[in-house]
């Protein structure tokens, strides 16, 4: 079936304006917005259609202006900087072989909805490329009579190819856009809607009365104030309807058949992209792989993007691989050979679940070269599955390679597999290499780090995914009953797959020794820890969880009717819609905070805004509060006990925060409140067995101390190395006091400075903390300043820093990449350079904790029958010690934290001892 791409070329080049950094070649000339708009028609062109446009706006009024003089009238003119690249735009699309079109009197719009209709009709299949909603009233299926019409945003990659994903996406069909535009309005257009009435109302409107056409004429029905707004505009509603028609009846000069692609004039393109510094195209030019638009944004100037890039590859590495199944025992000594001549080899299992410390193996894949994997099935249980070598007999056989030391392996997020492994009674050792890893430390933010992402950006490989060979949802399969046909493309590839991402990884990782230390140092040695700490879990008392929700439901209920109280009637304190209605409706309580869509919002931030005015927003705060803990905790963390340990496992994320810190899920223990009497609460449930203590070793004041170091400053340097308290330090210096003079008031103030400017918190965020006005908040902070230059000093150096490399850096060497650090939104801008500020502290917060935990585990490897590691939260570490050996842990561990990085202020770290996690505060 032919095919034809309308590219919506306007809308493109304003949205790559905004999107991309303010970009320049070596003349100055402004080249950010051709910079995307130029690789977004690479992107297109890469998938061959046989006719394809680039259709702009031309010059001059269209008849949308005969018909309302406002329309489009509040847009503002052209930026020069975009103006600038309109001809070469025009240069080089012309070069690529592409058809430019312009017809006065109509916008771009109608030129595409016409060619469109054309095409489908004529029996060709249509893309439109664009970001415009509006296009979605020309999406159809496919049908006897004519070709399909999808939109594609190739700037984002999404597609609405199908009528029930326009229905998915607005809530209305493609036959009703132009009703549900005339609603909602369009504020780009200046075609004003209905006031208040959201996308929401329009689809509920239309979903009831059909079209504009029976909701103008059921108006008087519809009750409360956003009827009395549609009631106000109903003249107005059928000229907004005709302002967002696109037209389809636009007399051209060509038809979709005469849009055949030309030879592309590589002379002229050559010279284009070296005068506009696009180094990609123009080794594609030369039989280059092509970059993806997502590449430039994540290449230009060096800023960090997410999404699935893809970077120029080596053939060999984008090749299909030949995958072996193994069912016999001479198949396998085969591959016990390759693996014993091969300086390292990649692996990975197949569980019957996801939750590695209850999970069945299924089966093992291994890889020794690209190219060539194997899987050896083991459990698959399929009616007619062939006969499979006994999982005993291939893991026995397998153990001395897998537990050898000194043979190096290879995984992709290989914690699990460790976990499998040793679930099936193999201590994997020598795991040495791990490309989730290898990507997180190059670039934390460049893109996911799965495999599927990877794989893409780094090889231009498309992977088989799980879903391909198990199936989806409620008729998904276990891979227990995956054909072995299915199972090894899928698995085997997994290891190939994974073996040639390290070939291509480590080199980066190589040519960058600062990272490659990160790498080495801190993130693949803390593998296997975190999968020690996660195998040991930590006991919890199910009872006494039980007892606090029994005592939080009460409670809630006891909030409950207090709520009805005040409200003077019964409502759902769980519904936004329904506290919205009463506090703003009935109440008249003044709408501080609004949503993103500009309705009044029920949110935390909402409800503490005016807990001041009214008693009711406090009271559904508290019940939220308590509600949330139940929940999450005193409720759910009974059901997550494992049955076969007791225990209760968290799972540790390392590539999961861009600053390094470690993240824990299922369950998620770095985020129990404790800063209120319920939540430490219940760390008590959080319990040593019988003859054991908990033992708690957290790091004093980290970050303050890491400031001290980055900034140098004398001041903040002498209250750490004389050992005064520092928040008592800085209220003496900032109030010119002795420190013995210091009120406590005073020490509030300093600490809330201390960690408000670490965090980029303003004058009126510093206002807000100690309940003071705005001057004397920023009074404060200019003594702070004018008390610790060298802080001031430091946060000017590292915004300098941020905005000329794109990156700051950790005291080890880990980049923070940034990427809105040069957005124009100031907003935006003032987000980065306060993250560049923080960044450095908490990342290195994060590679000290990492260090000191590999220090510690190595110790503990000689007392693990008396002391586990059993949990890490934020800047702390939680032991189950016997208790005649808890004095030796406790100087073992703080000697080690406390060495875990040389600093200019000595690292303290302070212990507690207990029979629960509480106790041991």
């Amino acid at each position: 079936m032919k095919r034809l791409v309308l590219i919506d070329g306007s809308s493109y080049l304003y949205r790559a304006f905004h999107a991309l950094p303010p970009l320049t070649n070596e003349h100055g000339e402004p080249t950010g917005a051709l910079f995307g708009v130029v690789n977004m028609l690479r992107s297109t062109l890469a998938e061959r259609p046989d006719y394809v446009a680039y259709v702009v706006d031309a010059s001059g009024p269209t008849f949308r202006e005969a018909l309302d003089a406002q329309y489009k009238a509040n847009r503002p003119p052209m930026p020069d900087d975009l103006r600038a690249q309109v001809q070469p735009m025009c240069e080089i699309v012309s070069a690529l072989g592409i058809d430019i079109l312009r017809v006065p009197g109509v916008e771009a719009d109608d030129v595409i909805g016409t060619l469109a209709l054309q095409a489908a009709d004529a029996g060709i299949d249509v893309t439109i490329s664009t970001g415009d909603k509006d296009f979605a009233q020309l999406v159809r299926d496919p049908t006897p009579e004519g070709c399909g019409i999808a939109l594609v945003n190739t700037m984002t990659g999404s597609r609405m190819d199908c009528i029930a994903r326009v229905v998915d996406k607005f809530g209305v069909r493609p036959d009703q856009i132009v009703d549900y535009l005339a609603l909602v309005g369009d504020s780009v257009d200046n075609i004003p809607g209905v006031d208040k009435c959201g996308p929401k109302t329009a689809a509920k409107w239309l979903a009831e009365h059909g079209t504009l056409d029976g909701v103008i004429a059921n108006a008087d029905g519809i009750k409360g104030k956003i009827g009395e707004n549609l009631r106000a505009v109903l003249e107005r509603l059928p000229l907004n309807r005709e302002l967002a028609t696109i037209r389809t009846d636009v007399e051209l000069e060509r038809g979709p058949t005469e849009l055949v692609l030309r030879e592309r004039d590589a002379d002229a393109l050559r010279t284009l992209y070296a005068r506009y510094g696009f180094k990609q195209a123009l080794r594609e030019l030369d039989g280059g792989a092509a970059d993806t638009l997502e590449s430039v944004r994540n290449t230009a100037a060096g800023y960090a993007r997410t999404g699935p890039a893809v970077e120029a590859v080596d053939p060999a590495l984008a090749a299909p691989g030949e995958y072996e199944c193994v069912l016999t025992r001479e198949q396998l000594e085969v591959w016990i050979a390759k693996l014993q001549a091969a300086d390292a080899f990649a692996f990975d299992t197949e569980t019957d679940a996801l939750d590695a410390l209850r999970a069945n193996l299924v089966g093992l894949s291994l890889c020794v070269e690209p190219g060539q994997a194997c899987y050896i099935p083991l459990a698959h249980d399929y009616p007619g599955a062939p006969a499979q070598l006994d999982r005993a007999d291939v893991l026995d056989a397998l153990r001395p390679l897998l537990e050898d030391a000194g043979k190096r392996k290879v995984g992709q997020h290989g914690k699990y597999d460790l976990h499998v492994l040793r679930r099936h009674g193999v201590d994997v050792r020598g795991y040495a290499d791990d490309t989730m890893l290898e990507s997180f430390v190059l670039n934390a933010t460049a893109t996911r780090h799965d495999m599927d992402s990877l794989a893409k950006r780094y090889l231009g490989y498309e992977t088989v995914k799980f879903t391909d060979v198990a199936g989806k949802g409620a008729k998904q399969i276990s891979f227990s009953q995956v054909a072995l046909d299915d199972a090894t493309r899928y698995a085997a590839e997994d290891a190939d797959v994974t073996l040639r991402l390290h070939r291509v990884l480590a080199k980066k990782l190589k040519a960058e020794p600062a990272l490659e230390r990160v790498y080495r140092e801190i993130e693949v040695p803390l593998v296997p820890v975190l999968e020690r700490i996660e195998a040991n879990g930590v006991r919890v008392d199910a009872d006494e969880l039980r007892r606090q929700s029994n005592d939080l439901g009460r409670r809630m209920l006891e909030l409950q009717q207090r709520a009805t109280e005040l409200a003077g009637r019964t409502f759902n304190l769980d519904s936004p819609k329904q506290v919205c209605a009463l506090l703003y409706d009935e109440l008249q309580l003044p709408t501080l905070v609004k949503t993103p869509t500009g309705q009044p919002s029920a949110n935390e931030e909402a409800l503490e805004a005016i807990a001041d005015r009214h008693e009711l927003p406090r009271v559904i705060l508290d019940y939220r509060g308590l509600a949330k803990l139940r929940s999450t905790y005193t409720d759910k963390l009974p059901e997550m006990i494992n049955p076969d340990t007791g225990r209760v496992h968290t799972s540790y994320h390392q590539a999961g925060a861009a600053t390094g810190r470690l993240a824990s899920s299922d369950p998620n223990l770095q985020n129990i409140p404790i800063r209120t009497e319920d939540g430490r609460r219940i760390r008590t449930a959080f319990v040593a067995p019988h003859g054991r203590k908990i033992v708690a070793c957290d790091y004093s004041q980290i970050e303050l101390r890491i400031m001290a170091h980055l900034s140098e400053d004398p001041a903040l340097l002498r209250a750490f190395t004389s050992g005064l308290d520092v928040h008592t330090a800085t209220a003496a210096e900032v109030f010119g006091k002795s420190v013995d003079q210091v009120e406590s008031g005073e020490r509030r103030a300093a600490k809330a400075i201390n960690f408000g400017l670490m965090y980029g918190m303003s004058a009126h965020g510093l206002a807000a903390r100690l309940g003071i006005n705005r001057g004397e908040a920023q009074d404060y902070i200019a003594l702070y300043f004018a008390r610790y230059p060298g802080v001031r000093d430091y946060m000017e150096r590292t915004r300098q820093q941020a905005r000329e490399q794109g990156y700051v850096e950790t005291v080890f060497g880990r980049r923070l990449y940034l990427e809105n650090i040069q957005a124009r939104s100031q907003g935006l801008r003032a987000g980065a350079e306060r993250a560049a500020i923080n960044a450095p502290m908490q990342g290195t917060a994060a590679d000290i904790i990492k260090r000191a935990m590999v220090a510690v585990d190595a110790w503990l490897a000689d007392h693990a029958q008396r002391a586990l590691m059993i949990l890490q939260v934020h800047d702390e570490l939680v032991f189950e010690v016997d208790e005649a050996f808890v004095p030796t842990v406790i100087d073992a561990v703080t000697s080690r934290m406390a060495g875990a990085a040389e600093l200019q202020v000595p690292l303290e770290v302070e212990s507690g001892v207990g029979a629960n996690w509480d106790e041991a505060h």
